[in-house]
């Protein structure tokens, strides 16, 4: 998909300074390859997340790079303007827990506008991925420019609808509504909620809900395989609006969360990654690691499902870190600060603390944490569909979600039970949006 060259021209400015925020942080860098505690690293986490914001003048909403530009080069084309919804929610609520609320507020401002608008007639729905900087337009762009063809262009899953992206999502935005169900957040996050259930409720095999939409505006693909992962941010997301005082997401979080328990193997102790596109086949060919950390950061879970962290130790564990899937081929920097919040969330402070040291040590001369130790790490999984092979890799770039995550589990911050520090709640209780589409 393409838009007119004047239209990208103007375009061009925003993403711009989308590489000019990373520029910015690069010089106040250190010298990434002395040993750094966890505690500095989170003061020096929060100054680069801060300074990706700030780069950009004024208060408007605007969407963070998902990636930085590294000695290694800025990567595919895809990636070059990429913000990542996932990422940038993440950013909220990792710079709630660095008690920058203005910051946070400029980014829930974009993924509110996301929510809110759609684009060229299509039906309403948030898209994995859109452009990086400020926010001049409603809808929200999307792509990254093409040289050879001098036109923007687009791909199948940036434009998709992922149901864990969209939780995701809904999660930031309900973190700023600060149980307020009146306020502008916490709507948008209703309605992102009511999207996932109108969508990608599936009454197949265990319930629960599919995987959402990929492919491009005129003939998207429903994504019918279930992820334990997309049920699970859909328990922690019905549960955030229930605690706004909404108790109808009460029935679909049961959904979410019977699907959940339908993949804990308790023979084994862990849960399976969901189902085939069938969406009753259980998926046993690979192994996720999220799917056995993220259960344990829900409210209540069952004592039992603790046994799926030993039991990712053993099938993801790689010198001191974690891998994202079983093949044990390198660590998961963004995964191994997943774990070491578990960590902390159960009590376990010695290996939460070991985990972050990790981390810690996977810092970028900008202030961004790397995504992997390696070059490259497979994760078992394709991009999409159409996908002939397991294509979804991971790269050693400076990631905005990896940071956010190692900000969470340094500041002992539950993203499924985010709690706003009161400066962030008295503004976000203050503020009522600019837009309220």
């Amino acid at each position: 998909m393409t838009v007119s060259n004047l239209f990208a021209a103007t375009l061009a400015m925003g993403s711009a300074l989308a590489f000019t925020s990373a520029a910015a942080a690069s010089a106040v860098s250190v010298d990434a390859s002395s040993h750094v505690t966890a505690d500095a690293a989170l003061a020096r986490w929060c100054t680069a997340l801060r300074l990706r914001v700030d780069v950009f003048p004024g208060d408007g909403p605007l969407l963070l790079r998902s990636y930085d530009p590294s000695v290694e080069g800025s990567g595919e084309p895809a990636l070059a303007t990429a913000a990542f919804i996932y990422d940038n929610a993440l950013a909220v609520m990792a710079l709630l827990a660095c008690d920058a609320p203005a910051q946070a507020r400029r980014i829930g401002e974009a993924l509110r506008l996301a929510a809110n608008t759609t684009r060229d007639g299509q039906p309403q729905r948030l898209r994995n991925t859109y452009r990086a900087g400020p926010v001049r337009e409603a809808p929200l762009p999307n792509g990254w420019w093409d040289d050879a063809s001098q036109r923007w262009v687009e791909d199948a899953y940036q434009v998709g609808t992922a149901t864990g992206n969209v939780a995701w999502a809904g999660l930031a935005l309900a973190a700023l509504g600060h149980a307020n169900a009146t306020s502008p957040w916490s709507s948008a996050a209703t309605r992102l909620a009511g999207w996932a259930v109108e969508h990608a409720r599936d009454t197949r095999g265990d319930g629960g809900f599919a995987g959402g939409l990929h492919g491009f505006d005129d003939a998207p693909q429903r994504l019918a395989w279930k992820s334990t992962e997309h049920n699970v941010d859909l328990v922690a997301l019905f549960d955030a609006l229930d605690a706004a005082g909404d108790a109808a997401w009460r029935t679909p979080r049961g959904e979410a969360w019977r699907f959940v328990e339908a993949q804990w193997q308790a023979a084994e102790g862990h849960f399976l990654t969901g189902t085939l596109p069938d969406g009753v086949t259980p998926n046993h060919a690979t192994s996720g690691l999220d799917a056995q950390l993220w259960p344990l950061l829900l409210r209540e879970p069952p004592t039992d499902w603790r046994r799926a962290l030993a039991w990712a130790e053993r099938a993801h564990g790689v010198d001191g870190g974690f891998d994202f899937n079983n093949d044990r081929d390198g660590v998961w920097i963004e995964g191994t600060a997943q774990a070491a919040l578990v960590y902390r969330v159960l009590g376990d402070d010695a290996k939460s603390r070991r985990a972050l040291a990790l981390v810690a040590e996977a810092t970028s001369p900008g202030g961004f944490v790397y995504a992997t130790r390696e070059a490259s790490l497979t994760t078992g999984l394709a991009i999409g569909p159409d996908s002939t092979t397991a294509d979804f890799l991971y790269y050693r770039r400076p990631h905005l979600g990896a940071t956010a995550w190692a900000i969470l589990a340094a500041t002992g911050s539950n993203p499924f039970a985010m709690r706003v520090p009161a400066s962030a709640a008295h503004a976000a209780a203050t503020s009522n949006g600019r837009d309220t589409r």
